[in-house]
């Protein structure tokens, strides 16, 4: 890229995260609007109401404070809330509730890793606001376009984390964000899904003459909803301010929206500067007093992170580091391995051989077929239970590994368990004498020139022999009976 030759790349990222409370964040509605119908979670709190009184959701703070803990942020011993002022349509109040200065947490840090080489990119600042509505854009099927206001949205209590400009490619940007999701669903507050909106991340993105410490103008990106968005959107900012420069132009501070089906960013606004908002003190809000008795309460409870988790992984099961990186990279998928891997009881010189096999299955095959489904592991029909099954009767040989290829896409999709699957298609291993037998004598009678040939000396005509009674038996017989029988018979035959 030209960019990566002549200019340096400056990013900083700005992550909305939603927090997974009980209810929203300066009123009691409930925390829960995806299913819901449009408007039917609201009261006059959520409408911004005159009169309304909003109270501060303790939760809420507790999460950030977790989640400035978890960063190494230095929590602030006094906050407080601040009117941000900004006319949009889905800001019901005209103001949003936010925090200016005192944040929460601030000046902290997250370790990334981009082609094997570590950097510590450091946090702003952690801070606690309000979510606001949704806007629905709709076009009439007369070609009139209108917009449509959700207000079940409004009020839920929204995480911001403000990285310092330290990343200097979109792989890095990509990797940050990553690592900050898996921080999020370690500490269980926020789901971390970008496609319904519960982390959202906007991109403030410079370019400067190598070398040099001065900046072009900041733009801001807007509307990414996947890791993919932000990637491409950052690679194609870098070219479009990198061929403004080249050609004589220059770049303006602005907002810009990612257009995912065009892969462009288009001009939105001016890019607003803070005195744009007009901070003050909410004053309906009182100060908050964080108590250092709370902060050590709260740090005595972290939980596990990704980073010791992996490393547990690697001790206990005797997982390589990219094995355990990739399996503990998301949370939901860790807990799942571990609960399928630890579902029966195994001696010790068992679990790196079956831990290693059930890793196969879950990010190989499994995370294909959500993938395609675009579903989530713990809403799938498949459950630890049924993947250690699955394995079980693999190593067991009862079935082949491409026949579990064809019992898990079953098992996705009916959620019944693999012996089932097994022996209502007959999918099992055949290792029955008798039966075995009659296909082996029958493959003899078919092929006698490959038979004259192994007892002429060519050893690896009994493989093609082999491989016929595999076809026959629809690759369910026992390759190891197999191979014994045609040896035992073979030997006893005469070269004609």
């Amino acid at each position: 890229m030209v960019a990566a030759k002549k200019y340096e790349v400056v990013i900083g990222l700005e992550v909305h995260a939603q927090l997974l409370t009980s209810s929203k964040m300066f009123c009691a509605c409930p925390n829960d609007y995806l299913d819901s119908a449009p408007n039917s979670v609201a009261c006059p709190v959520c409408l911004g109401m005159p009169g309304v009184m909003p109270v501060i959701n303790k939760r809420a703070v507790e999460f950030v404070i977790t989640t400035g803990l978890a960063l190494n942020s230095t929590i602030s011993a006094r906050t407080q809330f601040h009117r941000k002022n900004y006319p949009y349509p889905d800001l019901m109040k005209g103001y949003q509730i936010s925090q200016y200065d005192g944040p929460i947490a601030e000046h902290g840090s997250l370790e990334i890793e981009v082609s094997g080489q570590k950097k510590l990119i450091r946090i702003t600042r952690v801070h606690l606001e309000e979510d606001v509505a949704k806007l629905h854009h709709i076009k009439s099927p007369e070609g009139k376009t209108y917009s449509l206001v959700d207000v079940n949205r409004s009020g839920i209590p929204l995480m911001e984390t403000v990285s310092e400009p330290d990343m200097r490619s979109p792989e890095e940007a990509r990797e940050y964000l990553i690592k900050l999701r898996s921080v999020l669903q370690y500490l269980n507050v926020s789901t971390g899904n970008m496609e319904d909106g519960s982390f959202r991340c906007d991109a403030n993105i410079s370019i400067r003459p190598m070398g040099t410490l001065k900046l072009f103008p900041k733009v801001e990106i807007k509307n990414m909803n996947s890791l993919r968005a932000v990637y491409k959107a950052l690679e194609y900012e870098i070219q479009r301010q990198t061929d403004l420069v080249e050609g004589g132009g220059a770049v303006i501070q602005e907002t810009r929206g990612w257009i995912d089906e065009n892969e462009i960013t288009v001009s939105q606004r001016a890019k607003e500067d803070a005195h744009d908002y007009r901070y003050f003190p909410e004053p309906d809000l009182p100060p908050i007093e964080i108590e250092q008795s709370w902060i050590e309460s709260i740090k005595c409870h972290l939980p596990e992170l990704q980073s010791e988790k992996l490393n547990r992984f690697m001790a206990e099961y005797q997982l390589g580091h990219y094995d355990a990186n990739l399996i503990t990279g998301s949370k939901p998928m860790a807990d799942f391995f571990e609960e399928a891997l630890m579902s029966r009881s195994l001696q010790k010189e068992q679990i790196a051989v079956k831990a290693k096999t059930i890793l196969n299955w879950i990010v190989g095959d499994l995370t294909s077929l959500l993938n395609a489904n675009n579903i989530e592991i713990r809403k799938s029909m498949i459950t630890p239970e049924l993947i250690r099954d699955l394995t079980d009767q693999i190593d067991s040989e009862e079935i082949t590994g491409s026949a579990g290829k064809i019992i898990l896409d079953e098992m996705f999709r009916t959620g019944k368990s693999s012996r089932v699957i097994a022996d209502s298609q007959g999918l099992t291993r055949i290792s029955n004498q008798e039966i075995l037998e009659v296909s082996v004598n029958s493959i003899l009678e078919e092929n006698p020139k490959a038979v004259q040939d192994y007892l002429s000396g060519r050893d690896t005509a009994i493989k093609f022999l082999l491989g016929q009674v595999m076809k026959q038996t629809r690759g369910r017989a026992n390759p190891v009976i197999i191979t014994e029988m045609l040896e035992e018979k073979l030997s006893s035959m005469e070269l004609s």
